[in-house]
């Protein structure tokens, strides 16, 4: 049997974690949470995931700094870790805003679950 994917959710806001762990576990995920990049980078330093949920609007440090330092660590397996953006301003950061910064795909809040769940196991499989 296929190892259980791990997915790091990166979001400030407890009812979107909350919604996001449930349905990602139902479909047999392994979530891990964080609510502000500076605690992305922490878990990173401690263990590697299959794919990371990254809010743009958090505290301490946003979305788009923490993505820039995930590219940029010394790890390579960790920094090719793809990352999906979750943001309630995309109509502020053009697609090309978030490949600058080393995301894969963005999703509009609200989140579209059928979409968050497949673009999880896209990025994956």
């Amino acid at each position: 049997m296929a190892t259980t994917k791990k997915v790091l959710v990166a979001e400030d806001s407890s009812v979107i974690q909350n919604l996001t762990k449930r349905i990602l576990q139902a479909q047999s995920y392994h979530i891990f949470a964080a609510r502000n990049g500076r605690q992305v980078l922490d878990k990173l330093q401690q263990e590697s995931f299959d794919i990371i949920l990254l809010d743009i609007n958090m505290p301490v440090m946003d979305g788009m700094e923490c993505a820039r330092q995930i590219r940029a660590l010394g790890d390579s397996e960790k920094s090719a870790t793809p990352i999906i953006a979750i943001t309630g301003n995309a109509p502020n950061y053009s697609m090309e805003d978030f490949k600058l910064a080393g995301i894969n795909e963005f999703l509009p809040k609200p989140l579209d679950f059928d979409r968050l769940v497949e673009l999880v196991k896209e990025y994956t499989s």
